[in-house]
């Protein structure tokens, strides 16, 4: 079974995009993508959803980055 998992922040940056990516693939999340959610004002995102996938069947455990 595929298992996905979204993490959305409001602070796009790449430090912060980065981070995200980071500590779930070392939690055993595989980097699916990045989808961004723009203002109508502004050429610069408002929020990001980075998306992860990962094979298994077990129920989401509590120890994974920031429990989000």
């Amino acid at each position: 079974m595929l298992r996905y998992k979204v993490v959305e922040t409001s602070t796009v940056t790449d430090e912060e995009l980065e981070e995200i990516i980071n500590n779930w693939v070392a939690a055993g999340w595989n980097f699916d993508g990045i989808q961004f959610a723009m203002r109508e004002s502004s050429k610069r995102p408002a929020m990001a959803f980075v998306l992860f996938t990962r094979r298994g069947t077990e129920e989401p455990a509590g120890d994974e980055p920031g429990s989000e």
